[in-house]
């Protein structure tokens, strides 16, 4: 299934600056949970229970505030306060929060709505604060890696959301299908970039039309828009010359663009890409699956057939994926994109042909593929490192489509990416000028 790619953004550390300052030590204990703000966690029997950050900033708000109704204006002010959402977005941390902790909305234990208001914390709280400060060697520093959310309109008048996370020599990650800049920011499978990248490099992505923070009323879907929207993303985020990285059809993307603006791309970096569709791979069974696959999407299967959902991500990441990594990508697909939107992303993405565009590719070029992809296969890879002049290629003994930071490819990969982007022991940024 080649409908897109994850490299997704965060890790819980990051989302200090929106929540409320307090004693670095405070927890606080509700039923059989125990809250730990500072650590970031929150724990059931001793066992750390899995949330994505904005949840767990959602339930340490309203538990700070127990007893008391907290309006969902102020909570969405406090969770995005540089953006606007959706009240979805608030919804489904209520809904997540409500799973955890057992809990229903018709008779509340923890959690109780205000119709038309908002929330209350309604269990008895124990706070529990120490009766010392750790000294500062107990605490631990604070990252300086920071997300920047903005929008641009691209020459359709359509709001692409994009973000800027790191310092030093761009690195422009092209979108793909399930990205969210927001929810994508309090997972696991985001933390190693900006632990390995954000320290050194600056960062930027963006969220397709149709898709996460983007606009989803999308007149229409073509790969001439697609290249259009990375043109808007780098004018509005003032790129000269940048490394290009493009992963499944963000990869046929970054292609293109490396051809119209070869002066632009210092490096170009393609991890499970691909140049052909299904549809020009002259695998009619394939053909026949993904049309089974983008019919099952349309009528919106995965709504009441949670397993579907689980069926996508053991494709995307089925090899040393932890609890928390799967239980994320299962709700990654139903926050990022509508199905509608989805099934014509898919199609689109079939018909995809830019392997005629390979000899003409004239910026240094690296791929990476895992040798058992099964979201784009592997011989995808090896055309690309073939027809593209001078490409190196680094073969990656994975199953996985995209990388977690817990197997040993992400080291592979992260050491042969910066030893392409310094060359001789320059940086990219002097060996691109």
């Amino acid at each position: 299934m080649a409908v897109g790619h994850l490299w997704l953004a965060g890790f819980f550390l990051l989302f200090f600056s929106t929540m409320p300052q307090q004693h670095p030590a405070v927890a606080y204990e509700f039923g059989p949970f125990r809250l730990e703000p500072k650590e970031r966690r929150l724990v059931r029997e001793g066992r750390a229970v899995s949330l994505t950050g904005k949840a767990l900033d959602t339930l340490t708000i309203l538990v700070e505030r127990h007893g008391t109704l907290v309006s969902k204006q102020e909570l969405m002010d406090i969770l995005w306060p540089d953006i606007t959402v959706e009240e979805n977005n608030l919804d489904r941390n209520i809904s997540t929060l409500r799973k955890i902790l057992g809990d229903t909305a018709s008779e509340p234990t923890f959690i109780e709505t205000v119709p038309r208001a908002g929330y209350r914390f309604v269990a008895t709280v124990r706070e529990l604060t120490p009766s010392a400060k750790p000294s500062l060697t107990e605490i631990p520093p604070q990252p300086s890696v920071r997300q920047d959310i903005r929008f641009c309109i691209t020459p359709d008048n359509l709001r692409i959301a994009y973000s800027t996370l790191g310092s030093g020599y761009p690195i422009v990650k092209v979108a793909n299908c399930f990205n969210h800049l927001d929810f994508e920011w309090g997972s696991p499978t985001w933390r190693h970039w900006v632990k390995d990248w954000g320290q050194h490099h600056s960062l930027i992505r963006y969220d397709a039309r149709g898709n996460g923070l983007s606009q989803w009323e999308v007149p229409d879907f073509t790969f001439d828009y697609w290249i259009s929207d990375l043109e808007t993303v780098v004018e509005s985020a003032g790129l000269d010359r940048f490394a290009l990285m493009g992963s499944s059809q963000g990869g046929a993307i970054a292609i293109a663009y490396a051809v119209r603006h070869p002066e632009r791309v210092s490096h170009l970096v393609l991890c499970g890409a691909y140049s052909r569709g299904t549809t020009y791979r002259g695998r009619p069974e394939a053909v026949q699956v993904r049309r089974a696959l983008e019919s099952l999407i349309q009528v919106n299967w995965g709504n009441s057939n949670p397993s579907f959902f689980e069926l996508v991500t053991k494709l995307y990441i089925p090899e040393n994926a932890t609890v928390e990594d799967m239980q994320f990508f299962n709700e990654l697909q139903r926050v990022s994109i509508s199905p509608g939107n989805l099934t014509k992303i898919m199609q689109m993405c079939d018909d995809i042909n830019v392997r005629p565009l390979l000899p003409s590719i004239s910026v240094p070029t690296i791929i990476f593929h895992s040798d058992r992809d099964k979201v784009s296969p592997p011989e995808e890879g090896r055309i690309l490192a073939a027809e593209i002049p001078g490409a190196k290629f680094v073969p990656l003994p994975s199953g996985n489509h995209y990388l977690l930071g817990n197997e040993p490819s992400w080291r592979t990969f992260c050491q042969e990416l910066t030893s392409f982007l310094e060359i001789k022991g320059k940086t990219a940024e002097s060996a691109a000028s």
